[in-house]
């Protein structure tokens, strides 16, 4: 019963990396920004806004472009190579941007 104890303490104590708006700037602006913009696509775009949106239709919306459930032969190829990492920083940012 000790060792579980000890165990668990060891595994509660382990860094935590919470999701990052700044770090989801610079990915945003890597991966999202050519096309959706960082506040608001272009006047005229076909693409829609991404800045504040709901995070958790982002972060569905993302995962399952990348595994490919959800068919868009752009985003299929742009998602496809995002960690669920990647994708909650960059959906920390959009999502706390003010359209």
């Amino acid at each position: 019963m000790r060792l579980a104890i000890v165990i668990l303490g060891a595994i509660l104590a382990l860094p935590v990396q919470a999701a990052s708006p700044y770090v989801g700037q610079n990915k945003a602006t890597a991966s999202c920004a050519q096309c959706h913009g960082l506040r608001a696509p272009a006047e005229g775009s076909i693409f829609p806004k991404l800045s504040g949106r709901d995070p958790e239709y982002l972060k569905k919306a993302l995962r399952h472009y990348r595994d490919k459930t959800r068919h868009s032969e752009i985003m299929n190829a742009m998602a496809g190579s995002l960690s669920d990492e990647d994708i909650n920083d960059i959906v920390s940012f959009y999502s706390n941007v003010k359209p």
